[in-house]
């Protein structure tokens, strides 16, 4: 509870670049599983993507097995069926033949016992799948290099180069546990994905934009490193990305579990599922992935390269991440401690200054 509390009045300060090897070491560990299931169980992509047909009916009390058995004998015995919330099942099939499709719906008549009218039957051709699937990869394309082209103009390269890793890095481990855990693959949780690729680019680029200020004001005393800058600047901006994600991700679980389980809007589920998972995995980025990148890049930099080298030797060859106050960053400060207030700064930093010692007789 005092953590929660110091964090929600600004008053803490974590040394992330410890925590960098450890979360880059998770991240690859997430990548290479989310790559693993890819190439194993690969996605369950949605009808409009692979073509076909789909009949949906509402059949309480009726499971896959009772479904499959019912459809023995027709073209869709051999499709994926599957149940959709509570009542409804759902049948796949790779027919596109009139017969074979009505076939398959009047034996799902019999089965539910209800009218044909009550089944839904969508039938998609493979050209179209394949058109919808093409438009997405070129959305995907153009935004990388829009963006990429933005944030090397506004910022810097090597600032666009973290960016793009870590939003590359949020879209795989999405991706992959839709691949582990078989959620569909639809329209809506594209939209999904280019939104999560949005909200990654805007809390990496508050971080950016922090430490482009911070770099600004405290990087020519020359006393600090371009980790130590970037570690005040995460600090900085942590509760802003905390309160970004919460109030983010209550609509979103709001829309899951009300859209999805009350209403039964399927297409509310798909979209959300794929935000959640956004949501979470890109404020994870922003602060470990994107900011340890650019940091790793540019304190191999000649100007910053030789700052670290004063730094270490300055600190016997050993230091750590030091704390940077927010007085050292308004006076430009020249310590590696916080610098406690004098009588005259005391009012404007509403710290109380150290109390001096009398001198003994």
């Amino acid at each position: 509870m005092k953590t929660l509390r110091m964090l929600y009045r600004g008053e803490h300060h974590f040394d992330f670049p410890l925590m960098w090897r450890k979360a880059l070491l998770g991240s690859g560990a997430l990548v290479l599983l989310s790559v693993g299931a890819l190439l194993v169980a690969g996605l369950n992509l949605g009808i409009e993507f692979e073509g076909g047909t789909s009949w949906e009916v509402n059949a309480p009390g009726k499971s896959v097995a009772d479904a499959r058995d019912a459809l023995s004998g027709t073209g869709a015995a051999a499709g994926k069926i599957q149940t959709v919330g509570n009542t409804a099942i759902r049948v796949r099939a790779d027919l596109d033949d009139p017969a074979s499709v009505d076939e398959v719906t009047a034996a799902l008549r019999d089965f539910a016992g209800v009218e044909v009218g009550d089944i839904s039957v969508t039938t998609v051709g493979p050209s179209w799948g394949d058109q919808i699937t093409g438009k997405a990869r070129n959305a995907l394309i153009w935004f990388f290099i829009i963006v990429a082209a933005y944030i090397a103009i506004r910022l810097e390269w090597k600032m666009a180069v973290g960016a793009l890793v870590a939003v590359a890095h949020d879209i795989l481990i999405s991706v992959g546990i839709y691949a582990i855990f078989q959620f569909e693959v639809t329209p809506a949780t594209v939209i999904a994905f280019l939104t999560i690729m949005g909200y990654s680019l805007y809390d990496t680029i508050v971080v950016y934009d922090k430490v482009r200020d911070v770099a600004g004001r405290l990087g020519v005393t020359g006393r600090y490193t371009y980790t130590e800058m970037m570690n005040q600047s995460l600090n900085q901006v942590l509760m802003r990305s905390i309160n970004t994600s919460i109030t983010s991700v209550l609509p979103v679980l709001s829309m899951l579990v009300i859209g999805s389980f009350f209403l039964g809007a399927l297409t509310l589920q798909e979209f959300a599922i794929a935000l959640l998972i956004g949501i979470v995995v890109g404020t994870y980025s922003s602060i470990f992935v994107a900011s340890s990148l650019v940091a790793f890049m540019k304190e191999r930099e000649v100007e910053h390269a030789a700052v670290a080298k004063k730094v270490i030797t300055r600190a016997g060859g050993d230091v750590g991440t030091r704390v940077v106050s927010q007085e050292d960053i308004a006076l430009g400060g020249v310590s590696g401690r916080p610098r406690r207030p004098t009588a005259d700064r005391a009012t404007a930093s509403g710290v109380p200054p150290r109390p001096r010692k009398k001198k003994k007789k």
